[in-house]
């Protein structure tokens, strides 16, 4: 395996980030400055920065909290230009546990288990996804209601959900359910149009603190919590 993907599938970094760290000087293999394109062997022992990189896991579960910034596509597809798995540049197999469309931004989660992905994503589980919305003009009472009790799209009621106003032409939604471009959608049926859609909350997981762009795995704690949550009643 080469060095920037061995280190990357440790979960340290991504692959172009080890490869910054390489170029620097800062990876040793058996105590020898490592070089970009070199290939790890079983036994070989890598140490970043003085310290020694535990030897990946096959079959270790990935989680990764991601704040999608517009113009990236939620697909597996590579042959998709700005595709999500080449923006997140993760060297093992992972999937999005729901998605943003390619103009909305924000909260994305993103695992190897397809288990969690399954509870997370599907309705009936009753799991929170929390939006913050702008549209182009001012949102009244009137509509507030009508989003919260429910609105016609794509043959159906939406179900009822949470919706408050923040601003004058802003306001929070959350959903348990994920109908395509739900939100959009509902907006457009009372004659709104939203200009900016950000996901600020999947179930307990926020997006306080990771910049636009930005990525990370989550705690021991976070996937505690994420594992309790979706656990069958």
């Amino acid at each position: 395996m080469r060095i920037n993907r061995y280190i990357a599938s440790t979960g340290y970094c991504s692959r172009r980030a080890a490869d910054r760290l390489i170029e620097a000087g800062d990876v040793m293999i058996n105590g020898v400055p490592a070089r970009l394109g070199l290939e790890v062997k079983p036994g070989d022992q890598v140490t970043i920065r003085g310290r020694s990189l535990a030897p990946p896991s096959e079959d270790r579960r990935v989680y990764i909290l991601l704040n999608k910034p517009p113009g990236i596509t939620c697909t597996s597809r590579r042959d998709v230009s700005d595709n999500i798995m080449d923006f997140i540049d993760y060297p093992t197999r992972i999937f999005t546990a729901g998605r943003l469309d390619r103009d909305s931004r924000g909260l994305i989660l993103l695992t190897n288990d397809g288990i969690v992905t399954n509870r997370i994503i599907r309705a009936r589980y009753g799991h929170e996804k929390e939006y913050e919305v702008t549209c182009d003009r001012d949102i009244t009472d009137a509509m507030i209601k009508k989003i919260r009790t429910g609105v016609p799209i794509l043959g159906t009621v939406t179900q009822p959900c949470k919706a408050w106003k923040t601003g004058p032409r802003t306001f929070h939604i959350v959903l348990t359910q994920g109908l395509n471009r739900q939100i959009r959608r509902m907006c457009g049926t009372l004659n709104y149009k939203v200009l900016d859609l950000r996901r600020v909350r999947i179930m307990h997981l926020s997006i306080e603190g990771l910049p636009e762009g930005a990525w990370r795995e989550l705690t021991d704690d976070e996937i505690a919590e994420l594992h309790r949550l979706v656990a069958v009643k």
